[in-house]
């Protein structure tokens, strides 16, 4: 008698956006066989036969060969990404469990248990986040651990998911080699330390290093001062730490004090944001005679003074992907708080690199009077978000700025003082009012002057675009060609053109150093072109932290690009932030590793049971793919036409724009279809190869094993993507 599990399978079938249940096949011989149910019709049985009907494809008979059938419920997973040197996953919560995390792929072989404090319960999902990744692709499985004992009929598994590199560009890795607790391809290093800190024991963490066992985070960071530890530190901070959560401060104006023994003192310390809420608010940072420190993944709000201030004999310093919002509240031009992120004091060889600014009164300053040399500083990528002036304010320094979106920026942008040299190269002015800027020239000149009557520096420009250039309200800055004595910049034909020594500044008579053509001084960097600073400054690896962070908040750009008060709803919001409420929710103890313990192994499992059967990969309206062998980067749409693929009509599509990316790992070679709008011509990119057809769709009959990337090529729609 025939029997079908059609119902069995419509209960089976819902799918997430990254996980699928499972019907697992044993043979007689032992084989493991596993299909997604996703992508079957059905499982017939008549007798001893056993049918397994695709959704795409021919029909698998299995004729007197299967010994037992069964079907696996998975805890539905609702996102999965890598992104800059980790990877995370989200999952709804099953009463009463906690959960072990796995990792496998790059270092990791075989499936390996992470730190426990990176998986954490929210009120409604939890979340694991990997950190210290090299680039490559790797899968997530998430455990349910009930009673003490693992779940594993509601394992869940994430597609591969693609793991990148930070952009190392910049002064701080001139001739340097890792920044911080990690090496430059994104793992830790040997020996380092890692504490993990929450508002929960910011007082009570410990930590044994080689000069004895330390107590709270300020306490620990303190230990370095006398120059006799030798651990590189991974400090990982998680969720939101107020002041008052804090053990001490090393100095009363910032916060937390990392200090050297001595000048540029090689500290090896990061500390780093664990997700996307990770956040200090109510006080910031102050780093003195240190080399080697770094700031990632994190938030910054209602700071003492400043944000991050690096002063006083720092080198090799790399701050990056900070959130850094308004600080506590003063007088005067202290409505803002004071600098958000400030250089000076003879900090040398530093990267400023994809910080989001929000609406920051004094975003950056480089340079106090004091300097000894010239002091080289990068900033690249940085979004300069309706905040008001300093952009950077620099004095005696050298400083590269490239690649910077300033957007709506009231005030005015980058200023030249004091005999500094600024090289603005390929960034992205909206909205800015006074761009470039030296002291007591040109556009300076026509007014009393911004900068409390210091002399000038040299901009040399290059390729920056000036959105509004014609505009009456905005416009383009005085060039030397066009007034040799008064002008705001000196503009070059090619980036390596030298600015001659007859061009010197009106007030001072300094002229530019071309720190920027000598070889010997600058680092290796490839800049992006101007117009596509903003798509790429607010994309999925722009500036600011994993996602753009927890807190978010839309300008007004006709009220917020001329306005430099308060923005009273942003503040608001920042007073009121208290942050999600996590708790723990690992079962391998709270103790972090060290650089030569890459995780415990999972004694249940020894590798993955390879997916039979065709893949159909559809898209919603956001662009979550329907199977989880797919991890998804880019924006969806619902009104991009159809596309009709074997009889049936899709109207929900994956625009293929610049940021998107789709990665994939299949363990054998498929046949690949691509579906495009029934009225476009196919037209990708496939790791990296560049591929345009004839008609919407687009096959490979043999797809290699191994991983792969789709990317786009031209503009159009992909609606399916299928694999058998």
């Amino acid at each position: 008698m025939k029997h079908s599990y059609i119902l069995a399978a419509v209960l089976l079938f819902a799918q997430t956006a990254v996980a699928q249940n499972k019907a697992n096949f044993t043979l007689n011989n032992g084989q493991q066989v596993t299909y997604e149910t996703g992508q079957l019709t059905s499982i017939d049985f008549d007798g001893t036969k056993v049918t397994v009907n695709p959704t795409v494809g021919n029909a698998t008979v299995y004729d007197g060969k299967v010994n037992t059938i069964s079907f696996q419920k998975q805890n539905a997973i609702r996102r999965a990404q890598g992104w800059q040197e980790s990877a995370y996953v989200e999952w709804d919560l099953m009463e009463g469990a906690t959960y072990n995390v796995y990792i496998k792929g790059g270092d990791y072989a075989d499936w390996t248990a992470i730190d426990a404090p990176l998986v954490r319960l929210y009120d409604t999902y939890g979340r694991a986040d990997v950190v210290g990744l090299r680039a490559g692709h790797y899968r997530l499985r998430v455990v349910p651990v009930v009673d003490g004992k693992e779940r594993t009929d509601r394992t869940s598994e994430t597609g591969s998911l693609r793991v990148v590199n930070y952009d190392r560009s910049g002064f701080a890795h001139k001739d340097y080699q890792g920044v911080g607790a990690y090496n430059d391809d994104g793992t830790l290093k040997s020996g380092a330390k890692v504490i993990y800190v929450d508002a929960q024991n910011a007082k009570t963490v410990t930590a044994k290093l080689s000069s004895g066992t330390f107590t709270g985070l300020q306490g620990i960071i303190k230990a370095y001062e006398k120059g006799n530890v030798s651990e590189p530190l991974a400090i990982r901070i998680k969720g939101l730490i107020s002041a008052a959560d804090v053990d001490a401060f090393g100095s009363s104006a910032e916060g937390i004090q990392m200090k050297g023994r001595r000048a540029d003192s090689e500290l090896n310390i990061t500390i780093e944001g664990i997700g996307e809420d990770a956040t200090v608010k109510g006080f910031g940072f102050l780093v003195r005679n240190a080399k080697s420190v770094e700031f990632r993944n994190l938030g910054i709000m209602r700071q003492k003074d400043d944000g991050i201030s690096l002063d006083t004999d720092n080198s090799n310093i790399w701050v990056h992907n900070i959130d850094v919002f308004y600080g506590k509240s003063g007088s005067g031009d202290h409505a803002k708080g004071d600098g958000a992120i400030d250089v000076k004091s003879n900090s040398k060889f530093v990267t400023i690199s994809y910080c989001h600014f929000w609406d920051t009164g004094k975003s950056t300053m480089a340079g106090m009077k004091s300097e000894s040399g010239p002091n080289y500083i990068t900033y690249h990528h940085n979004w300069f978000d309706h905040s008001d002036s300093r952009h950077a304010r620099v004095r005696t320094m050298s400083v590269h700025l490239y690649n910077n979106y300033f957007d709506g920026v009231s005030k005015y942008g980058i200023c030249a003082t004091t005999g500094s040299s600024i090289f603005a190269e390929n960034n992205y002015f909206r909205a800015t009012n006074k761009p470039l800027l030296s002291s007591l020239q040109g556009t300076d000149a026509k007014g009393t002057g911004t900068f409390s009557g210091e002399n000038g520096g040299i901009i040399k420009a290059y390729g920056n675009i000036f959105a509004e250039t014609g505009n009456s309200s905005y416009y383009k800055p005085i060039t030397w060609s066009s007034n040799h004595t008064s002008f705001d910049c000196y503009e070059v034909a090619m980036r390596e053109d030298k600015v001659p020594a007859a061009v010197v500044t009106l007030k001072g008579g300094t002229t530019y150093n071309n720190f920027d053509t000598n070889a010997s001084l600058m680092y290796a960097y490839t800049p992006d072109q101007a117009a596509d600073v903003p798509g790429k400054v607010t994309g999925y690896y722009g500036a600011g932290r994993l996602n753009h962070g927890d807190l978010q908040f839309a300008f007004n750009n006709s009220v917020d690009d001329r306005d430099y008060g308060v923005n009273k709803s942003l503040a608001a919001l920042l007073d009121s932030y208290v942050g999600a409420c996590a708790t723990s929710g690992g079962n391998s103890g709270d103790e972090g590793r060290t650089g030569e313990e890459p995780g415990g192994e999972d004694p249940n499992t020894s590798g993955e049971t390879p997916v039979e059967g065709a893949v159909v990969c559809s898209f919603d309206k956001n662009g979550t793919p329907s199977s989880s062998l797919f991890t998804v980067v880019g924006n969806g749409s619902n009104s991009k036409g159809m596309a009709t693929y074997n009889g049936k009509t899709y109207d929900t599509c994956l625009k293929m724009e610049s940021s998107t990316n789709i990665s994939f790992t299949t363990t054998k070679p498929m046949k690949l279809t691509l579906v495009f709008a029934d009225t476009e011509t196919a037209s990708f990119k496939l790791d990296g190869k560049k591929t345009v057809g004839t008609g919407s769709t687009y096959t490979i009959a043999e797809l290699p094993a191994g991983d792969h990337v789709i990317t786009k090529k031209d503009k159009c729609n992909l609606f399916l993507i299928v694999l058998e």
